[in-house]
């Protein structure tokens, strides 16, 4: 495949990742009303990695000198990619609401910037940063319902520290997803980063189940996780490793704007939420923010 197809399909990564990583706010939605929160992210990634083991089994077996090299780097991508950001949002919706946690999860790719840029010395020129705050602007009039005494009165709680927690953990996991380079495939790396993260949930499980509340593992249960472990599991995070790959991990970082456009469409679609005018006028912000940030990785190639 040429370098011309190879970027197009990267680039076109940025827009269909997020339809399957914004799934999730379904899961948030409607699942947390059937399994505890610790439950659903733990049972999630225990079911990935079982639904990915019998395909990479064979593989890691033979690689299991790299694993005994990577382990440390797989539980740390683990823990950050699967235990802080699968279940810090749902503990957050806890106490929270639906604003609060779009606003605070979308800090995201400001900090993967930051990061990348003290620690790995990324530049970052003008284009990107233009391209940064058009998203942003886009993504707070989605959230704000082009109201801005809304963003004045906003109270925050001990749940927005979960969704800060969880959008920091996001991006540690982007940017060391792409810096920390691995002999292991996509696939066969996903699977450890699986297990490492339903094992680093593991203990916060067994609180909860003992201290906070029972999974009940009737067919609701099946199902939420099931779906849970699938389309935000491992088809958005398979997508996304497979566009950072070719574009690093700043430019990624956009899928979280294009994201929230997508949570409101599921919204309209599943759960009756009008479209309005300051939605069209947030994702044609947002799409200029990425066509930006797109021209920007251009000149630099």
């Amino acid at each position: 495949m040429s370098k011309h197809k190879t970027n197009f399909f990267a680039f076109s990564l940025l827009f269909i990742q997020p339809i399957f990583m914004s799934s999730n706010l379904i899961v948030a939605r409607g699942g947390i009303e059937f399994v505890p929160p610790i439950s659903l992210a733990f049972w999630r990634w225990t079911f990935v990695f079982i639904i990915l083991l019998p395909f990479t089994y064979l593989s890691l077996k033979k690689n299991y000198a790299l694993i005994k090299k990577e382990y440390k780097k797989l539980f740390f991508l683990g823990a950050m990619g699967c235990g802080v950001c699968g279940a810090f949002p749902f503990l957050a919706g806890a106490t929270t609401t639906v604003t609060n946690m779009a606003i605070i999860y979308t800090s995201s790719p400001i900090f993967i910037i930051m990061i990348s840029a003290i620690f790995f010395q990324e530049k970052i020129n003008f284009l990107k940063i233009i391209g940064l705050i058009s998203c942003l602007i886009g993504v707070f009039a989605i959230i704000i319902k082009g109201d801005l005494n809304l963003l004045i009165n906003l109270k925050f709680t001990i749940g927005d520290l979960w969704m800060l927690a969880a959008a920091v953990g996001w991006a540690l996991y982007s940017i060391y997803l792409f810096y920390w380079k691995s002999e292991l495939s996509i696939f066969q790396r996903f699977t450890l980063v699986s297990f490492f993260g339903a094992l680093s949930l593991l203990p916060f499980y067994i609180a909860e189940e003992f201290l906070v509340a029972r999974t009940v593992f009737n067919e609701e249960f099946y199902m939420w996780v099931l779906f849970a472990a699938i389309s935000p599991g491992i088809i958005a995070f398979t997508l996304y490793t497979q566009a950072q790959k070719n574009l690093g991990a700043s430019l990624t970082g956009f899928t979280l704007y294009v994201f929230t456009i997508y949570g409101a469409i599921y919204g309209y679609f599943l759960f009756d939420e009008k479209l309005e005018s300051f939605h069209y006028v947030g994702t044609a912000l947002v799409f200029l923010g990425v066509y930006l940030a797109k021209k920007n990785y251009e000149t630099k190639t």
